[in-house]
């Protein structure tokens, strides 16, 4: 069906419906997410298959037994806290998940009551709105640019900037064997490696490889993973562009 013949369909269909029912399917044709599969860029779908793919390989709160530390901040915040990765899980899927019964977005208060409060969410990576609105309106033009992502966990920026920039080397700085093992699957499989390139190593000794960087990516990458020692010693930095994203620095 061509675009003449699907808006006849669409104006036919809206003049079937009854007068009284117009204004609330209009407004949900402008609002609903019914329609997403049909206006996704195939770069969204790539990524949504990342997601996907690295799901199938994690706990559902994407935090391994490796990451002691981090787990135990969670464990100490003030209100019950779970981790829910915004790459991983967007609003749909925690939606399915909660309907499903194999999550919550609230705790009860008094067990046994109806005296319920919200859960707290914390992510350790950007959601793919956040990853577009950083390559596509925060940073600029990275052509010929050389972008660092500290702390690249599950790859979520590298991948992201392989998509939606012209940086001509994304290095994804990671300390976590086990994550970087992750990264390296979905670089191998979606054919990103002639871009995207893993390190496992502290950052701390990756001084010529931040001098020669164009822009810094730091989300939340210090907070939860390393001791406050550790954080002052990692925090003096070249004079490159930076984003300290959701970070306490």
């Amino acid at each position: 069906m061509d675009f003449g013949r699907a808006r006849r369909a669409v104006l036919q269909l809206l003049g079937a419906t009854a007068p009284a029912d117009v204004p609330a399917l209009l407004h949900w044709m402008r609002t609903t997410r019914d329609f997403d599969e049909f206006t996704q860029d195939n770069n969204d779908i790539m990524l949504k298959n990342i997601a996907d793919d690295l799901r199938s390989c994690l706990p559902q709160e994407a935090v391994l037994c490796s990451e002691q530390l981090a787990l135990q901040k969670i464990r100490q915040q003030p209100e019950p806290t779970v981790h829910v990765d915004a790459f991983l899980y967007d609003e749909d899927v925690i939606d399915s998940l909660c309907e499903e019964g194999k999550m919550s977005r609230n705790y009860c208060t008094a067990c046994g009551s109806h005296q319920t409060a919200p859960l707290g969410f914390i992510s350790h990576s950007f959601s793919l709105e956040e990853l577009k609105f950083i390559y596509q309106h925060v940073l600029p033009d990275l052509s010929g640019k050389v972008l660092v992502d500290i702390g690249s966990r599950l790859g979520t920026v590298l991948y992201a900037g392989y998509l939606y920039s012209s940086a001509v080397q994304l290095y994804g700085v990671e300390l976590n064997g086990e994550f970087c093992q992750l990264q390296e699957m979905v670089i191998k499989k979606y054919q990103f490696g002639d871009r995207i390139k893993v390190l496992h190593a502290d950052i701390c000794t990756q001084g010529s490889l931040l001098q020669s960087a164009d822009v810094i990516v730091m989300n939340n990458v210090f907070e939860y993973f390393l001791t406050e020692p550790q954080q002052a010693r990692t925090i003096h930095l070249p004079p490159p562009l930076a984003i300290p994203a959701l970070a306490s620095i």
